[in-house]
C-alpha cells in the first residue's frame, strides 16, 4: 500500500471532500463521518433521498465502553462483513443529524481490509461508507463497474490498484440491535 494514497485520502478527508476508495466489501464513496456538509454533498453525488441512511466504518476505539459485549462481538468477531445498527450515541465522536437514521441510529462495521483500517486509524474519526453507485443503480463489485459520471462528481478518487483487488464479496451483512437487545437482521 503506498503512503502517497493514504495521504491523498486524509486531506480529502481532513479538508471535507468527499472520497472514492475501496473497502472491505464493495467500491465506497466516504467523507468525515462528523462533517455535516460533506455527509450533505454525498447525499447530492449519489441523488439519494435523505430517507435512505448511510453507514460508517469505524474503529474498535471508536465505539463506546457502553456497546453490549454480545454486538461488539458480532461487529468484530464475525467471519464476514457485518454492519451493525446501533443507536449513534454508541459511537464517538458525535455525528451529524443528516447521517442518522430518523430513530437516530447509524449503521457501524469496523472493517478488516488494511487500507481502511489504517487510514480510520490515521483519520482518527468514522468515515462514511456507501456503495459508489447512483441511488438505484447496481453496486459496483469492482473499480470498472463504477459510472465515469460518478468519478467526476467526487472530490478524490483513488485508483484501482492490485492490493485494492480482492474477491467480490458483495454488501455487507446488515443486523440491527432492537431496544431489547435482540437483534434483527436486515440484510443477510
Amino acid at each position: 500500500m503506498t503512503n502517497g494514497l493514504l495521504e491523498q485520502a486524509m486531506k480529502a478527508l481532513s479538508e471535507g471532500k468527499t472520497l472514492l476508495y475501496p473497502t472491505d466489501t464493495i467500491w465506497g464513496i466516504g467523507c468525515d463521518a462528523t462533517c455535516a456538509e460533506a455527509v450533505e454533498r454525498i447525499y447530492a453525488i449519489k441523488e439519494r433521498d435523505h430517507s435512505k441512511s448511510m453507514l460508517i466504518l469505524a474503529t474498535a476505539d471508536m465505539l463506546s465502553p457502553d456497546v453490549p459485549q454480545e454486538v461488539r462481538a458480532l461487529l468484530l468477531e464475525s467471519d464476514r462483513p457485518t454492519t451493525v445498527v446501533l443507536p449513534a450515541s454508541y459511537v464517538a465522536p458525535t455525528l451529524p443529524d443528516n447521517l442518522l437514521a430518523a430513530d437516530g441510529t447509524v449503521g457501524v462495521r469496523v472493517p478488516r481490509m488494511d487500507f481502511c483500517q489504517t487510514l480510520l486509524r490515521l483519520f482518527g474519526r468514522p468515515i462514511v461508507s456507501t456503495s459508489a453507485n447512483l441511488s438505484g443503480h447496481p453496486s459496483p463489485q469492482c473499480y470498472d463497474d463504477i459510472a465515469e459520471e460518478l468519478k467526476q462528481r467526487v472530490d478524490c478518487c483513488l485508483p484501482d490498484l492490485p492490493e485494492f483487488r480482492h474477491p467480490a464479496t458483495g454488501s455487507s451483512r446488515i443486523l440491527k440491535v432492537n431496544p431489547d437487545g435482540t437483534v434483527t437482521v436486515i440484510r443477510g
